[in-house]
């Protein structure tokens, strides 16, 4: 049954849109008005992916795809099942913006820009007739007797909270004020700062499959690595950061990291492998021919760290030497003493309590008739476009009112 409703959409970013678009579509009668704090919309969208948007990731199982979640994986597992990868990927194509893969999995628009889902975004909230207002900030969501709430004098039957993260527990105030708990905010998707290691200067440096852990911990990574002015990022470091946001944060980001170049976990195989290449560089000098898959700059930076004279040739390094050298290869330790939030692409984990939020509606257990969308939730993603994914997700259920 449609239902002339007034709905409120807070936030004006991925969530916010399609929780928006949703609400549009379930019940066209419905009066549907999106308010927008500052004067951008889809901030983040239009700076994701160095511009390109990230959109979602090639993952088809909602089980797989709930598994790169370090918070809300279980709840989102059934929501995914509601509205997946799949459907995002046929929702944007059925638009005109369709997407393509990436080698890693990450999935793009073929026009190779955000503003292609901008555009889209807001030409659908356009056809839509959705009322956008930007610069409106709500401060305050009042719930009226028996029903409905106000919102700064204006009243709404339902009201949609998309308004991101916050770096501290005060910017979720307005909501405890309704009876929410909040789980305490704490970055996620950081780079790691390493003011006082040499590697620093071999930054732009690219390993592609290195093994990060985190010493202390069980945690570990495995994935491409890349040597910052600062420290290192890159998919393994972003992942480690995600995963142990909250203890890396309790440790006040002051930890070392062991990593392994190579990416091989067997040490009696990389051994084996570096025995069988040696008879063809006994001749050379260590510093151009290295027997493993490094970069040049990595192999001389392993060389200086192991203490080995790169003009030192094959048949002249002793086994004590190689061993050295092995070591720095496998076990590299490094000191971290900070962090660096990933680009712009600010990502917290924390937010609205999940036990509080029914994940097949999006609605609020403590407040009837308000729903949640988007990172206002304590869930949170790896890098690849899952961040995105939870948004279009929750906002399309949210949006359902059911």
């Amino acid at each position: 049954m449609e239902r002339n409703w007034n709905v409120a959409v807070i936030g004006g970013g991925a969530a916010g849109f399609f929780g928006a678009l949703s609400a549009a579509h379930h019940h066209p009668r419905a009066n549907v008005v999106l308010f927008e704090k500052s004067g951008k919309l889809l901030s983040k969208v239009k700076i994701s992916g160095g511009g390109r948007c990230n959109v979602t990731h090639a993952c088809f199982s909602p089980s797989a795809f709930a598994k790169h979640y370090p918070r809300g994986g279980r709840q989102l597992k059934k929501a995914f099942s509601t509205f997946s990868a799949q459907d995002t990927i046929d929702w944007f194509s059925d638009r005109g913006v369709p997407l393509k893969t990436e080698e890693d999995g990450r999935m793009f628009p073929v026009a190779n820009t955000s503003r292609a889902v901008i555009d889209c975004l807001l030409a659908e909230a356009h056809k839509a007739g959705i009322d956008i207002r930007m610069k409106t900030p709500v401060t305050a969501i009042v719930p009226l007797e028996g029903s409905g709430f106000d919102l700064q004098g204006e009243q709404f039957d339902r009201v949609i909270v998309a308004t991101g993260g916050s770096p501290k527990a005060t910017g979720f105030d307005w909501l405890v004020a309704l009876g929410h708990t909040i789980s305490e905010p704490v970055p996620s998707l950081f780079t790691f700062n390493m003011p006082d290691e040499t590697i620093t200067k071999r930054m732009g440096l690219v390993v592609k499959n290195a093994i990060v852990r985190i010493q202390g911990t069980k945690m570990s990574h495995q994935g491409p690595v890349l040597i910052t002015h600062w420290g290192m990022s890159g998919p393994a470091v972003l992942k480690l950061s995600a995963w142990g946001a909250r203890e890396l944060a309790e440790r006040n980001y002051g930890f070392t990291i062991q990593v392994n170049w190579i990416g091989l976990i067997n040490e009696t195989e990389v051994t084996t492998h570096l025995n069988e290449a040696l008879p063809g560089m006994v001749r050379k000098k260590v510093a151009n021919a290295c027997p493993f898959t490094l970069p040049k700059n990595l192999w001389l930076h392993a060389l200086d760290k192991a203490g080995i004279n790169p003009d030192t040739s094959w048949s002249d390094l002793g086994k004590k030497l190689r061993n050295r050298l092995l070591n720095c290869l496998l076990n590299d330790t490094y000191v971290v003493a900070g962090k660096t939030t990933f680009k712009e692409e600010f990502v917290t984990c924390g937010g609205v309590t999940l036990g509080e939020v029914d994940f097949s509606t999006m609605q609020s257990r403590i407040v009837p008739g308000l729903h949640f969308a988007g990172e206002v939730l304590d869930v949170d993603g790896i890098t690849g476009g899952f961040n995105f994914q939870a948004a279009w997700t929750t906002g399309f259920i949210a949006g359902s009112l059911a």
